[in-house]
């Protein structure tokens, strides 16, 4: 007569092995505060994918989305530490240990996606210094995520002008845009991606700025009606992997990450144009409008600008001296 218990036992114990037996040798755990459907969390996936398939299954790669693990401004110490594998985290949340890295938020320096690919390039004068300093925070930047320019988003009247921004609270997240705003004479409010939606719903703020990816991938056309295409900001964010943990593996599987985040990094950096694109369709087909400014309320931005320029020299360091000077040369 058969035992039952022996032989769930048994079945039980086998399954344990077999699991055991093909589990990955690594795992990848990367937190992103943007939903898996946005560009960011598209281009994670594509990682993960190609990842996984050179691996042959020895490294498995989990997605945290929506910031289920970690806001974005958690992520830089959260990676650091060892507390999780990698992270995607804006490039403004290394002001506090870098200031220099809020080079990209200088008011309209780089302009272009002429001037930003050459800034962004890997090893570029600066890039190359931004990846080096970000190692002495514990971190290995892996590819950097193109997000877009920076956007002002508002309700029944356009942010055209410094004189619409005035007594305005305004949506920011990073120290250099709050000084921006503040010259502006609006009233800087930092809020993190993932709670936007509810402060711009709740009237926390009247002024929001951002990617205009944002727009889509958060359905902010549900609580904002005008976007001003001021681009005076380049939105990077960074994906970073726990130097201890990376440097801990084996060659063949540092390699495999480090190519796989090369094909990520030209993907999204390529598609940058149509996917801004997309979303100021979808905007204006949610029934936003969509304002450009004319060059002579850029100049106006422009010139209230100056006292940032001369914050972050100040503040930024030799470093900063060093990036602003090969940021005017592009």
């Amino acid at each position: 007569m058969f035992n039952l218990s022996k032989i769930l036992l048994f079945v039980l114990a086998f399954f344990a092995i077999t699991t055991k037996s093909f589990a990955a040798d690594v795992t990848m755990r990367i937190s992103i505060q943007l939903p898996l459907k946005s560009h960011l969390g598209q281009n994670l996936l594509l990682f993960k994918n190609d990842v996984e398939k050179k691996s042959n299954g020895e490294i498995e790669v989990q997605i945290y989305d929506s910031a289920q693990l970690y806001k974005d401004k958690e992520v830089p110490a959260a990676v650091g530490s060892g507390s999780i594998e990698a992270g995607v985290a804006s490039l403004t949340r290394y002001v506090g240990d870098i200031p220099a890295v809020d080079l990209f938020y200088q008011p309209f320096l780089l302009n272009s996606e002429e001037k930003v690919r050459k800034a962004v390039a890997k090893g570029s004068p600066i890039r190359g210094p931004i990846d080096k300093a970000i190692e002495g925070t514990g971190s290995t930047v892996l590819w950097w995520q193109a997000y877009g320019g920076a956007i002002m988003l508002s309700k029944g009247k356009a942010i055209k002008n410094p004189s619409d921004m005035k007594g305005k609270k305004v949506r920011v997240f990073g120290k250099t845009l709050g000084a921006f705003v503040r010259a502006s004479g609006g009233a800087p409010t930092l809020i993190s991606g993932s709670e936007q939606y509810l402060a711009y719903q709740r009237g926390t703020v009247d002024v929001g700025m951002t990617g205009v990816s944002g727009v889509k991938s958060r359905k902010l056309y549900e609580v904002m009606d005008t976007i001003t295409k001021t681009d005076h900001g380049d939105i990077e964010f960074l994906v970073v992997a726990n130097s201890k943990w990376f440097n801990s593996l084996s060659k063949k599987h540092k390699d495999i990450i480090m190519s796989s985040a090369l094909m990520a990094e030209k993907d999204v950096r390529d598609k940058m144009s149509q996917i801004e694109a997309d979303a100021y369709a979808l905007a204006k087909s949610k029934g936003m409008k969509i304002v450009v400014p004319t060059q002579a309320d850029i100049d106006a931005f422009k010139e209230a600008s100056k006292p940032v320029y001369d914050a972050y020299i100040k503040n930024a360091g030799k470093l900063g001296e060093q990036l602003l000077d090969a940021a005017s040369k592009l």
